[in-house]
């Protein structure tokens, strides 16, 4: 069940980081190569995203909606992984 967990966590935190990058670089949602890749990241990460950063005060352009969330992420992943030891 650990292997789980941790993959479920790696899994999402690698959808987390693509969202970071694509988030930097201008990326087309209609490109044939990247396209695909921006839409299932971004529908992935948005339901969870979304409800965090409105609950944070406007920051001036900066979104640290993903560090919050991979901060929860990794304090529930701690949880669950000290639930089933």
């Amino acid at each position: 069940m650990i292997a789980v967990i941790n993959a479920i966590y790696y899994l999402f935190f690698a959808l987390l980081l693509g969202r970071i990058i694509f988030s930097w670089v201008q990326v087309s949602p209609y490109h044939p190569t990247w396209g695909p890749l921006y839409r299932i990241t971004y529908e992935t990460t948005e339901p969870i995203l979304g409800p965090v950063r409105n609950l944070m005060p406007p920051m001036g352009g900066l979104d640290l909606s993903p560090i919050i969330v991979l901060l929860l992420a990794g304090a529930l992943r701690s949880i669950l992984i000290g639930f089933f030891i």
